[in-house]
């Protein structure tokens, strides 16, 4: 199924592989602590962190249909492009997250005074996100 030349299968695919990133990037296993830490949340305040996470539903939808609008943009971009490999859309998802996300995400962790750190996890997420929709939707077609 195609919508503007877009696979909207791959699309679905890539928002649900960026939110499977999300959930094992700032996981216990990997940044959920020094990032919740450099949120300015403390770890060891489990009635904090519990309400932190009850409220949380409505951020991850909402971050889903984000997921869904960036991997059908990225789509459209590597579909112009004439990207028919993994390898390739990869390049491009890599080259879009280089010019646009990681300066947008620079810009705003500069203006609201994030920790370096803090930036560097975040945009490391997004390099995986961009990584895997490149691959899925370069490579399904």
């Amino acid at each position: 199924m195609h919508f503007m030349g877009v696979n909207l299968w791959a699309v679905l695919a890539s928002a649900v592989a960026t939110m499977v990133a999300g959930f094992l990037w700032y996981s216990p296993a990997l940044f959920a602590k020094p990032w919740t830490i450099l949120m300015g949340y403390d770890p060891n305040d489990k009635a904090k962190m519990a309400e932190m996470q009850k409220g949380a539903g409505p951020s991850y939808g909402m971050s889903f249909v984000a997921s869904i609008l960036a991997a059908f943009v990225l789509g459209k971009i590597l579909q112009v492009s004439g990207v028919n490999s993994v390898a390739y859309g990869m390049e491009i998802a890599l080259a879009v997250w280089l010019g646009i996300v990681t300066t947008v995400q620079f810009t705003n962790a500069l203006f609201s005074k994030q920790p370096f750190r803090l930036y560097l996890i975040n945009t490391g997420y997004q390099a995986v996100c961009y990584l895997a929709m490149g691959a899925i939707l370069g490579g399904w077609r």
